[in-house]
């Protein structure tokens, strides 16, 4: 199968009104539901990479697009941003986060 990404992306609601503003028209349309899904995770694995290469003034906004397509995952998977917060929160409890910045590097 072709990736998706050979054949368009997927982009923001709004991405398309901002092109005709520019005085084109985009050619678009709407995935399926499997597509869809295929797409959100090429689309975070894109967005993970921009933001591994993004310097400190830009890491933030790029984190915010992570953050974008990952909620976007979860409601795709029936969870909305509040479901999802309460699960990180029950993990962060049971395992903690990582916030001491510990590093594991195997057992004696």
């Amino acid at each position: 199968m072709e990736p998706y990404s050979m054949r368009g992306k997927l982009v923001r609601d709004w991405i398309p009104q901002i092109i005709r503003e520019d005085g084109v028209e985009p050619v678009t349309y709407i995935a399926g539901r499997e597509e869809y899904r295929g797409r959100l995770r090429d689309k975070l694995g894109e967005e993970v990479a921009e933001f591994l290469e993004a310097d400190e003034d830009s890491a933030p906004e790029e984190l915010a697009d992570v953050l974008e397509v990952v909620h976007a995952l979860a409601m795709d998977l029936g969870v909305d941003a509040g479901q999802l917060e309460k699960i990180r929160e029950a993990k962060a409890r049971e395992r903690g986060s990582f916030a001491d910045r510990i590093v594991w590097t195997g057992n004696r």
